[in-house]
């Protein structure tokens, strides 16, 4: 909420727009708050060239659908120079802020100390990974810093989306089942590849769900990082009559070694599809993590059918 004096701290603010006549107005757009907790990206695996133009346009989209978005890239693996770490930025961030504070008091301004986290993490993962997570945490930690770490982004019905786009890109499904013309190479059965165990093999089988409703196809989850689940998942689907299988990496990107998803595929003796990578849903999904942590409720970013 707001008060006669202005936006609480840590609120999004309305910016004024000239009205549009007629019942079919265009929705205002929220800002972000001056002194709003800066939206930290923490970013897994090792950082390259093309790891950091994919976070980077995952948090442009986040910054477009939230104008006035303080965003940051923060790396599990970083250096500090070319890559800064996830500690590191949190710490600069929490410098910022302390020296706004005292910068505004030395020049007369009637400021309170501020409080509430310097920041929210948001971890680059569709899917729950242990290992990862406590990379995170333990970041956090070191940073000394008061910051939110939020969930990771699935599961999540746009992820699913996402899937299917990655896969028709492929051709190795169809664009809209409702349309009647075929792909040759659409598979007729998806292996789900996720990484972080069981707990991440269940995660990623309920997004599978939502993806096999838009298929109409039968999915399944498996793990890259367990022995044999990959080959075992698509023994499993030819078993029940699939003949023709893809590849499906219900990953981001960075958080594997391509060079996995490679042989992966190679055990299950098909196609894969490209990992979800910056697609808009998840600038999307990264965003609505750091709104609900600050307890706003800002529209539910919607997907769009797929063409």
């Amino acid at each position: 909420m707001s008060s006669p004096t202005g936006p609480a701290s840590g609120l999004p603010v309305r910016m004024p727009r000239p009205r549009q006549p007629g019942r079919h107005r265009r929705p205002e757009q929220l800002a972000a708050p001056e002194g709003a907790p800066a939206f930290v990206l923490a970013v897994p695996g090792t950082p390259s060239a093309a790891t950091r133009s994919l976070a980077e346009e995952v948090v442009s989209i986040a910054r477009s659908e939230l104008p006035g978005l303080d965003g940051r890239i923060g790396y599990l693996d970083g250096d500090d120079a070319e890559f800064p770490t996830l500690t590191s930025v949190l710490a600069h961030a929490a410098e910022e802020r302390t020296a706004r504070f005292e910068q505004a008091r030395a020049a007369g301004a009637d400021v309170k100390e501020p409080d509430g986290p310097v920041a929210v993490v948001v971890p680059l993962l569709a899917g729950p990974d242990g290992a990862l997570l406590r990379q995170v945490r333990q970041a956090v930690m070191d940073s000394r810093v008061a910051a939110d770490l939020t969930d990771v982004l699935g599961p999540h019905p746009l992820l699913a989306e996402a899937l299917h786009v990655r896969l028709s890109e492929a051709g190795l499904a169809r664009a809209d089942r409702a349309r009647l013309f075929t792909v040759a190479t659409a598979a007729d059965g998806i292996i789900l590849a996720s990484v972080g165990g069981e707990e991440a093999v269940q995660a990623a089988g309920i997004t599978g769900m939502l993806l096999a409703a838009r298929l109409a196809v039968p999915v399944m989850a498996a793990a890259l990082d367990q022995d044999g689940s990959i080959a075992a998942i698509a023994e499993q689907l030819r078993g029940s009559g699939s003949q023709q299988l893809a590849l499906a990496p219900y990953l981001i990107g960075p958080e594997i070694d391509p060079r996995l998803l490679d042989a992966a595929a190679a055990e299950a003796g098909c196609a894969a599809a490209d990992a979800l990578g910056p697609y808009p849903a998840i600038g999307k999904l990264a965003l609505a993590k750091y709104t609900t942590a600050l307890g706003i409720a800002p529209p539910q970013p919607q997907g769009a059918p797929v063409r």
